[in-house]
C-alpha cells in the first residue's frame, strides 16, 4: 500500500461520522430554539448561536465536547450586572433554567462558564452565554472568583483557519487532526486551540504545503521537527486569527522529539521499499487508529 493510500485512509477513519454529525446538529437546533423562545421571542433553531471550539474550526475528532456559544440581548447583560453577589453564576442559573423546558436536569450542570448537557451517548455539548461586542468579539461570564466577565473572539479563527485550509489543499485540517490523535496516544499537555495555532503556523511556510497525501510522512516528520523547536520557556502563543493569548498546558517538546525521531525511522523504511516495518513505526507514533 502506498504512503498516500495509507495516510489518506488514516485521515477519513478519523473524522467524526455522518449520523454523529447529525445527531449534533438536531440538539444544537432544538438547544438553539429553546434559548431563542426564552431571549428572543423566536423559534428559530440558528439565530444567535455559534458553533466554536475544535468543533466549529472543523478540526476535531471527538464529540465529547462541542462548544456553542449563545448570544443574549444586551439588556439581560444589563439586568445581570446590577445584581448582587455573583450576577455570572445568576445567569449560567437562568440558562440552564430555560433549558430545562428541553432536557432533564439529570442531563445538565454548571461549571464556571459553562451549561453542560451531556448525553448517554457521550455527546456532551457546553453552552456559553454571552453578548456580542461592538468587534464582533464577545463577553462571556466567570463565575469563579467572586464572578468577572471575560471576552473571547473565536469568529477570526475559524475563518482564518478556513482561509488557509483552502489554500493548502485541505491538509491544514488535516494535520490538526493528526496531531489530535497523536496527542490522545501519547497524552501531550496541548489544548485543541494551541493544536491549530501550531498547525497553522507551521503550514503556512511548509515547503509542500499544497501537495498530495503523497508527502503525509513528510508532513508529519516535519511538523514534529516543528514542534520539537519550539522555545520550552515560552508561556503561550497568540491564536491564528484572534491573536489572543493561548497558554501551554505543559512541556509537548520532549514527546515531539521522540516522535521525530521515530518519524524519520519510518521516512527511511519507506524509501526502502520497508513498508510493512514503517507501519509499526507510524503506529508508534499515531497508536491503533493508524
Amino acid at each position: 500500500m502506498s504512503i498516500a493510500v495509507k495516510f489518506q485512509n488514516f485521515c477519513s477513519s478519523i473524522l467524526i461520522p455522518q449520523n454523529k454529525i447529525n445527531s449534533i446538529s438536531y440538539r444544537y437546533k432544538r438547544i438553539t430554539k429553546q434559548l431563542n423562545k426564552s431571549y428572543w421571542d423566536t423559534e428559530s433553531e440558528t439565530s444567535h448561536s455559534l458553533y466554536v471550539g475544535s468543533f466549529g474550526r472543523d478540526t476535531d475528532i471527538h464529540t465529547s465536547d462541542i462548544d456553542i456559544l449563545f448570544q443574549l440581548p444586551f439588556s439581560v447583560y444589563e439586568r445581570i450586572n446590577r445584581h448582587a453577589g455573583n450576577g455570572q453564576s445568576a445567569l449560567l442559573s437562568e440558562v440552564r433554567d430555560a433549558l430545562k423546558n428541553t432536557y432533564s436536569t439529570t442531563h445538565m450542570s454548571g461549571d464556571g462558564q459553562v451549561i453542560k448537557v451531556n448525553f448517554d451517548d457521550g455527546i456532551n455539548f457546553e453552552i456559553v452565554p454571552c453578548f456580542v461586542n461592538k468587534d464582533d468579539s464577545y463577553t462571556y461570564p466567570d463565575t469563579n472568583g467572586g464572578g468577572s466577565w471575560k471576552t473571547t473572539n473565536p469568529k477570526p479563527e475559524i475563518s482564518q483557519l478556513k482561509a488557509t485550509n483552502d489554500q493548502c489543499n485541505g491538509n491544514l485540517k488535516r494535520l490538526c487532526r493528526m496531531t489530535r490523535v497523536w496527542k490522545d496516544a501519547w497524552d501531550v499537555p496541548m489544548g485543541g486551540l494551541l493544536v491549530d495555532t501550531l498547525a497553522y503556523q507551521f503550514i503556512k511556510q511548509w515547503t509542500h504545503k499544497g501537495e498530495s497525501f503523497l508527502y503525509y510522512d513528510f508532513m508529519t516528520r516535519d511538523f514534529f521537527e516543528y514542534l520539537k523547536n519550539q522555545d520550552k520557556d515560552k508561556a503561550y502563543w497568540l491564536a491564528l486569527g484572534s491573536g489572543q493569548y493561548v497558554y501551554k498546558k505543559g512541556d509537548f517538546q520532549y514527546k515531539a522529539l521522540r516522535c521525530y525521531n521515530i518519524a524519520c525511522e519510518a521516512v527511511t523504511l519507506e524509501s526502502n521499499g520497508k513498508s510493512n516495518s514503517a507501519d509499526v513505526k507510524w503506529r508508534e507514533i499515531y497508536g491503533t487508529k493508524f
